[in-house]
């Protein structure tokens, strides 16, 4: 077990920030503004988190003349283009500073401390052998006897399924997955919970507007920042709501191993095998459960080390675990793990692709007839049974001087658009909060809001696949904004986009309940061969839109094939062709012979 805490440990290393890194986002000549007891300083390519700053992270501001004090202030609150910063009283602000950003190395120094820190389960954590499941035979739902919290759930068996298993599981056996919300969600939905039995702990620095009023009171607000009641106190709550980064708190301030009965992980395959070990691995005692509950197949751990990730970081400590042959899908379901496959959201035909293609088919369409079936025959649609459409555009890759993200103009006139005509067909209503816009790229999204805004459009949401995950809307608009081939190698590289990126593509294609639109360059999309499938989809069941495909859409998709390579000799053949049509017409030196001027007619 040393040597996997050693590995991780290791891991960890590609992934540290470097000062260096940082010196590309230097400032100079910054003013900053004071705001009550706060300064705000103006930060070009925040949205675009470059550089990505944190409550709680450190910047420096040193006067520009040659012997000019330097002044540490700490971040309290980040916004869209700027941040608030809390500096000593000595700080004047009346000078034009040269700006430095540290990174605030406190969540990398959890991760170490949980990693390094002794515990009596790491093999059962760790690496699970067969023979230590949960349960022993799988849990029948109909032979259950327990009262609900939750009535909603009695006639889904699955998650009747889940409640009864981990109300059953043995001391001392594997982490329990559920195969399937963020921490405020989880914690908003048990307050019907005393302030006396559940306890949200935030990080110090949180901006306290971004916690849900109904949830103040299980918070502790002081003096400006988040704080942790006395031990005493905080060891007679029954429930604790933190997350992955928080949660050694516990180990900190000495609450005991094996304090907690059971612990839950919600979205456990968002977070890095360092991130979650932090909340489990220093905490749990032999006779304490561990229930993990995410999708492995939607969005991963975000790692900005690109040797790291190919080293492994990136796996999931969920994904992982699922690997290993204590969680066999063909023998162990109900025993170590369980699926949830009932889907409360989306029409068929926007679920069907994605369940093929990441679920085994196994996902079944529970969503609410009035709400998925509520646009079939909209005029919006191509094919009137079918909600889904593929809109093919061949647009322009653009970017402002100002930042390093991508715009696409006509993609974004062409949401606009779709989303007027939603919004004026009055036979099918339908409102502008029901109405979601994903694209990959914050330059479009401020562009799409900009042009949302000079049509007096306002509760539209548009974001990034991230800012959707575990959302949903009655409309969901696709923008994918690439129209260039040679930058999809970049987003590879960076993990940006929807190109090559699997997972981000999984969760943009199921946000939508009733009408998904996809709006795209298809002969850039169709290099990627999960899109390549996906247009073929559509287009086979008549979604498409737009210029017609400019591959065989009959012809088999090779899932590992490389259509770039393809497209390449499709171009030269096509050159070849050509030139042999031509024959023997030298058109090069026709187009360069001298002709005397005439007057157009």
């Amino acid at each position: 077990m040393g040597n996997t805490s050693e590995y991780f440990y290791g891991l960890r290393r590609p992934g540290w920030p470097r000062s260096e890194d940082l010196h590309r986002y230097d400032i100079e000549g910054a003013r900053f503004t004071k705001e009550g007891r706060l300064w705000t300083l103006p930060v070009p390519g925040l949205a675009e988190k470059r550089p990505s700053v944190f409550p709680g992270d450190v910047i420096l501001a040193q006067t520009e003349d040659t012997n000019g004090r330097t002044h540490r202030g700490y971040v309290f609150f980040v916004r869209r283009d700027d941040i608030r910063v809390a500096f000593h009283s000595s700080f004047k602000g009346e000078a034009r500073y040269i700006v430095r950003f540290q990174f605030n190395r406190t969540p990398i120094r959890r991760q170490h401390q949980a990693l390094l820190a002794p515990s009596t389960s790491s093999q059962r954590l760790l690496f699970p052998p067969p023979g230590i499941e949960g349960l022993s035979t799988a849990v029948v739902p109909a032979n259950l006897r327990i009262a609900l919290y939750n009535t909603l759930i009695s006639a889904n068996a699955a998650q009747l399924q889940a409640v009864g298993s981990i109300l059953q599981l043995r001391a001392g056996s594997a982490p329990f997955i559920l195969y399937g919300p963020a921490a405020d969600l989880i914690a908003q939905r048990l307050s019907s919970l005393s302030t006396s039995e559940l306890f949200r702990c935030n990080a110090a620095f949180r901006d306290r507007l971004t916690l849900p009023e109904d949830l103040v009171p299980y918070s502790r607000y002081m003096d400006g920042h988040f704080r942790l009641p006395p031990v005493d106190a905080l060891v007679t709550y029954r429930v604790i709501v933190s997350t992955c980064g928080n949660a050694s708190f516990a180990y900190n301030i000495g609450l005991p191993n094996g304090h907690f009965t059971h612990i839950f992980v919600d979205e456990a395959g968002q977070a890095s095998e360092p991130e979650v070990l932090t909340a489990i691995k220093a905490l749990a005692s032999p006779a304490t459960q561990v229930i993990l509950s995410g999708d492995p197949k939607q969005l991963g751990p975000v790692i900005r080390s690109s040797v790291a990730r190919e080293l492994g970081l990136g796996t999931s400590y969920l994904e992982r675990l699922m690997d290993r042959p204590v969680y066999d899908p063909a023998t162990k379901r109900g025993l170590s793990f369980i699926k949830l496959v009932k889907n409360f959201r989306s029409h068929n035909a926007i679920l069907e692709y994605p369940n093929e293609q990441f679920y085994d088919g196994e996902l079944e369409v529970c969503g609410p007839p009035a709400t998925i079936n509520s646009l079939l025959r909209s005029p919006t649609l191509v094919n009137p049974h079918w909600p889904v459409v593929f809109h093919y555009i061949s647009g322009e890759n653009e970017r402002e001087s100002t930042s390093p993200s991508y715009f696409n103009i006509d993609e974004a006139t062409e949401v606009l658009e779709y989303i007027k005509k939603l919004l004026n067909d009055r036979r099918y209503s339908i409102r502008a909060e029901e109405i979601g816009v994903i694209t990959p790229y914050y330059a479009q999204v401020r562009k799409l809001r900009l042009l949302l805004r000079r049509e007096n459009i306002d509760d539209v949401k548009v974001g990034s696949v991230e800012e959707f995950q575990g959302q949903e809307r009655r409309v969901i608009i696709i923008s994918t904004v690439r129209s260039t081939r040679d930058l999809l190698s970049y987003d590879a590289k960076f993990t940006l986009g929807f190109v090559s990126n699997p997972r981000r593509f999984n969760v943009a294609v199921t946000r939508a309940q009733a009408l998904l639109v996809v709006i795209g360059d298809a002969s850039v999309l169709s290099i990627d061969p999960l899109w390549r499938k996906f247009m073929n989809h559509i287009h086979a069941h008549g979604g498409w839109r737009g210029d017609a495909p400019t591959w065989d859409t009959n012809a088999p998709v090779q899932m590992d094939g490389n259509y770039a390579a393809e497209m390449r000799e499709t171009a030269a053949a096509d050159m070849e062709a050509l030139m042999a049509r031509l024959g023997d017409e030298d058109l090069e030196g026709q187009a360069n012979v001298d002709r005397a001027f005439q007057e157009a007619e």
